[in-house]
């Protein structure tokens, strides 16, 4: 193996939720020897209403804090692994110690983050035995703050100088540990950001991340019927489209990755030779036959108008109105305005406390000639590196958006045209995602 052609893969839960999962990976790791990194998830669900083994840990911690007997649900996450060892043909007292230790764990109070680091420990330890590849825990090479927060500085530095001295390993995700060697969790995307630490601290030239799906897709399978899948997509892209609900990889979980310029590959473990989905720092790629790169949208915004004469002409009306709006923790979304309107579109449930109170605030600081909050906007965002190129592009996202009978309540869009963001009516998002699909890519 050359060093300069390391690959670090992550596998989601759904990847090594069984024994026949297990396989799978293992067949797909030993096709290619740059696969050198390996970063394990918790069993995640066998089929349509199975529990994922990191819910049934968590639920185990709170049976054991409430004083509950949680024998029973012990014994079923015990099962489970017995049954991926069993089907691995591996000796069955294989985890006898660790459970052990996890049950002495419990007995004597240990915290939550502990209990729920144990999937992917354990999953860790299964498939470094069956891979034939040295074992790291993750607590010895991801650290956390006295506050909890990422140490990026030390992690980076001690696990490029542990990765140095193995040639194959595998490393759980999901926890580190803190000074006082506890073990702490990442709040969200766990697996993934290990996966992406790992590949940063080897210098990896790739970062392959195994999950359930082909890569990303143009727009959500559960409005659009099929959609095509995303060949290329950069950061930039991936990062509008996660933040509009766009769910398969989140751009926070490859923060160290990017930084690092190592580019992410996104494929499915039930289908090795699927194309996937490539993510970059920056291409020169554009598909010719898409304009745009892909379509995603959310629910549940609300709008605070503010309507006054000669707004425009007020100096520090607009950072009154923010002002008021930090005062209160309150992020806003989007800032459409007029010479003598401003709108500040905000997620409705930041609303929920303080609605009057905000209103009767902005009223006293910025005298309107009329206020009004309105709930029910959706979010749709039409996104791009190849729209910049094409014109008409904005043309024939509202002429779809028209077409369809859906009425556009604001229109965003962005100096570098990387995107198009429309606000409309939260029942009619759907409606209109398969409009603009339908228009770009086809029925």
């Amino acid at each position: 193996m050359k060093k300069d052609h390391v690959k670090t893969v992550k596998f989601g839960g759904s990847s090594l939720a069984n024994a026949e999962q297990f396989k799978k990976v293992a067949e797909i790791i030993k096709s290619d020897p740059n696969r050198a990194y390996v970063v394990p998830s918790a069993p995640g669900k066998r089929f349509k209403g199975d529990d994922k083994v990191t819910d049934m840990l968590y639920s185990l911690h709170g049976k054991a804090e409430n004083g509950e007997d949680y024998s029973e649900l012990f014994a079923q996450i015990r099962k489970r692994y017995d049954e991926i060892i069993e089907g691995l043909g591996m000796m069955r007292d294989f985890l006898d110690e660790d459970f052990a230790q996890i049950e002495a764990e419990l007995k004597n109070g240990t915290s939550a983050d502990y209990v729920a680091s144990r999937g992917e420990y354990l999953n860790g330890k299964i498939l470094s035995e069956y891979l034939g590849f040295d074992f790291i825990d993750a607590k010895d090479v991801i650290f956390f703050k006295k506050d909890g927060s990422f140490d990026e500085y030390k992690t980076n530095a001690v696990l490029k100088g542990v990765l140095k001295t193995r040639e194959k390993a595998v490393i759980p995700g999901f926890y580190g540990s803190d000074p006082d060697d506890r073990i702490v969790t990442f709040s969200r995307g766990g697996s993934d950001i290990t996966g992406s630490i790992v590949a940063r601290a080897s210098d990896s030239e790739l970062y392959e991340n195994w999950t359930d799906v082909s890569g990303f897709l143009m727009a959500d399978p559960r409005i659009v019927d099929d959609p095509k899948p995303i060949k290329v997509i950069t950061y930039r892209e991936l990062r509008e489209l996660s933040y509009m609900g766009a769910t398969v990889l989140h751009e926070e979980a490859i923060f160290p990755v990017r930084v690092a310029g190592i580019p992410v590959m996104i494929k499915n473990t039930n289908d090795p030779n699927a194309e996937g989905t490539l993510i970059v720092a920056k291409t020169d790629y554009i598909d010719t036959k898409n304009v745009i790169t892909g379509i995603a949208g959310k629910k549940n915004f609300s709008v605070i108008t503010i309507e006054k004469d000669l707004m425009n002409s007020a100096v520090g009306f607009g950072a009154e109105v923010l002002g008021i709006l930090a005062k209160h923790g309150l992020v806003f979304e989007h800032l459409p305005s007029g010479i003598d309107t401003m709108s500040v579109i905000l997620s409705s449930h930041q609303l929920e406390n303080y609605r009057d109170e905000i209103v009767n605030e902005l009223c006293k600081a910025t005298e309107p000639d009329c206020i009004s909050i309105e709930d029910g906007l959706a979010l749709l965002a039409v996104v791009g590196r190849g729209m910049v190129r094409e014109r008409g592009t904005a043309a024939r996202v509202f002429g779809a958006i028209a077409k369809a009978g859906v009425n556009i309540k604001m229109i965003d869009q962005g100096s570098s045209e990387l995107n198009i963001i429309v606000g409309i009516d939260e029942n009619e998002l759907e409606k209109a995602t398969r409009a603009i699909y339908a228009e770009f890519i086809g029925e």
